[in-house]
């Protein structure tokens, strides 16, 4: 990332950017005009992460309910700024209805803050699949994840790995539509010139083979191995893969999808592979533990929780497998059923209530 030339970063703070953000971030801000704070007003916390919190808001020129996601930082660190400009840059970079649209920014001249304004969406995927009330239908799973892929489609096809994605970060709106969402540890990619990248991504129950294994060169089979988790839970009702520990996850995925070959081991050359390669081998399981999976679910489950992440194939490839081909077929977004709020925060709200 580039910082601008000084007429540039004199013509963003102009327009009311705060300067240590122009210095740092000029190019994902660039042609951007900053929203002040007090056009928004805001109703309601609805999450909270590492790095941010989000708040329901009325942006008051519009009269629309946003979702704002305000960054903190530490001490304006530019290294945490440059890591919030990658994904304004990731964020302007994509533009499908499957992918979360960034509506604007919200700061001024003398802020320490920065808020992202994104649509406000009712729920996640989260929240619905662990609602004791709620059990989905085939063709209502094949919805999800025909959106979930074909928000990858365009993101991969971008460049961009989103390297996160669980049922938390899928948002779904009250029209159906469902929103790759939280691009906070995603990252640019070049398929051709291969740099490394950090292994420490993607939430534990949802991460692949490669990445507990320490690869720091990888590629779109990230996402497509948690796309994988995601359909198997829709399915079964329950996450898949609930490892506590990074040992516990790599031995819970041989012990379903079986252990690598000799092969494997000696191309990878992966850094932690000597750690954690398993004492015995396993057979791979896949067709037999979800028996009860509509038929035409297995192939594709096969594909994206293959161990060698080459095998995984594309979001493209997926949208085109048996599973989206054979009757019932995925139902429309607008015919899925209203559910009554929900948002992940909602259900921890309920379990710390249920605690006390």
């Amino acid at each position: 990332m580039s910082n601008p030339p000084n007429h540039v970063h004199g013509e963003q703070v102009a327009a009311g950017w705060p300067s240590w953000l122009s210095k740092v971030a000029g190019e994902a801000i660039n042609g951007l005009t900053p929203r002040r704070a007090d056009t928004f007003e805001k109703l309601d916390k609805i999450g909270q992460g590492t790095y941010s919190n989000v708040y329901k808001a009325r942006d008051n020129l519009t009269g629309k309910i946003v979702a704002l996601k305000k960054v903190r930082f530490d001490n304006l660190e530019p290294e945490s700024v440059k890591f919030m400009a990658r994904e304004i840059l990731i964020l302007r970079r994509l533009d499908h209805p499957n992918v979360v649209k960034l509506e604007g920014l919200v700061t001024s001249r003398m802020s320490c803050s920065l808020y992202l304004v994104f649509p406000y969406m009712e729920h996640d995927l989260a929240g619905l699949a662990t609602s004791p009330t709620i059990k989905f239908t085939e063709p209502q799973v094949k919805c999800y994840m025909k959106q979930l892929f074909s928000g990858l489609e365009h993101c991969h096809n971008r460049h961009v790995l989103h390297r996160d994605i669980k049922g938390s970060n899928l948002l779904i709106d009250n029209e159906g539509i469902l929103k790759i969402a939280d691009f906070g540890l995603a990252s640019f990619f070049d398929p051709n010139h291969k740099h490394p990248m950090t292994s420490r991504v993607v939430t534990l129950w949802y991460r692949p083979p490669e990445l507990l294994l320490g690869a720091t060169d990888y590629g779109v089979g990230v996402d497509l191995w948690s796309a994988g988790c995601i359909l198997a839970e829709l399915l079964a009702g329950k996450p898949i893969l609930p490892g506590r520990t990074e040992v516990e996850q790599l031995h819970k995925i041989f012990k379903l999808c079986g252990s690598p070959s000799e092969e494997y081991w000696k191309k990878s050359k992966l850094p932690h592979a000597t750690i954690f390669k398993p004492q015995q081998s396993y057979k791979r399981c896949i067709s037999e533990v979800f028996k009860d999976f509509p038929p035409s679910s297995l192939p594709l489950i096969e594909t994206l929780l293959a161990i060698d992440p080459a095998e995984r194939q594309t979001a493209t490839a997926a949208l085109q497998s048996e599973f989206f081909m054979t009757k019932p077929y995925a139902c429309e977004p607008s015919s899925l059923p209203k559910y009554p709020p929900s948002k992940e925060m909602d259900a921890k709200l309920r379990d710390e209530e249920a605690r006390r």
